[in-house]
């Protein structure tokens, strides 16, 4: 029985994690708590923490899992460099599962990013356009950051020197090496994401829409199911799913 602790229980993500959570065999949740709640009241019962809360509890998070040996499952997004510099460190003594999107379909698109852009070549356009609800606070999404930096990866170029964030004015002609994120906010939308690659005479477009935060629930109690009693280090839902080589 793995035994799992939710951090941002009351979120909406939290809320999905604990729905979904009661109808997977061998998983039951052992603490629950939302923004002012205290981890330590509740990891000596648990084998993992899945943190959904916010980007500037997640070290305190990690900090407290390392020193007690539990393993971690973050699902936030949107943290400093700082921040993601200690996760990191912190990875060397835990076992750390951190993915931008933990849905099955949104890791096939990851992957299929990457095989494209490795067939298609230096000859075509990219450009990214994610969609979430009105709410969500960071942009553009991790999940969008992370197919830009895949793309980036694949053309050996740095990110944060190409990377285009929407355009205004008379920005002049396009360059061969910009990478494009565009980002759209409004209503309930859960998670629309849409890689394009466009060249003159063709374009490529892959597309996963998110109807259900379900589907990013079962991914990441998937993640914390297979992250107990792994080896210290950083994994993600590549990891999990079986599709690094």
């Amino acid at each position: 029985m793995t035994k799992i602790i939710i951090a941002g229980a009351r979120g909406r993500m939290g809320q999905a994690l604990l729905r979904c959570a009661e109808k997977i065999p061998g998983l039951a949740v052992s603490g629950q708590f939302d923004l002012g709640g205290d981890l330590g009241a509740h990891i000596g019962g648990g084998d993992v923490v899945l943190d959904f809360s916010f980007h500037d509890s997640t070290v305190g998070f990690a900090r407290l899992c390392a020193a007690r040996q539990k393993a971690i499952v973050i699902g936030v997004t949107g943290h400093t460099e700082a921040e993601r510099q200690e996760l990191m460190s912190l990875s060397a003594r835990i076992p750390m599962v951190w993915s931008s999107n933990y849905s099955t379909g949104v890791n096939a698109l990851f992957w299929l990013t990457r095989r494209a852009a490795e067939i298609l070549g230096p000859d075509y356009d990219l450009e990214i356009i994610e969609a979430h609800h009105r709410l969500k606070k960071d942009a553009p999404s991790g999940t969008a950051r992370t197919l830009a930096e895949t793309l980036a990866e694949v053309r050996r170029q740095q990110l944060d020197k190409v990377v285009r964030h929407g355009r205004q004015g008379m920005v002049g002609e396009r360059t061969a090496a910009e990478i494009g994120i565009h980002s759209i906010r409004g209503g309930d939308i859960v998670g629309d994401h849409t890689v394009i690659f466009a060249a003159t005479g063709e374009r490529l477009e892959l597309t996963h829409k998110a109807s259900s935060r379900d589907t990013l629930a079962l991914g990441a109690l998937r993640a914390a199911q297979w992250v107990v009693g792994k080896k210290p280090g950083l994994y993600d839902m590549q990891d999990v799913l079986g599709l690094k080589p």
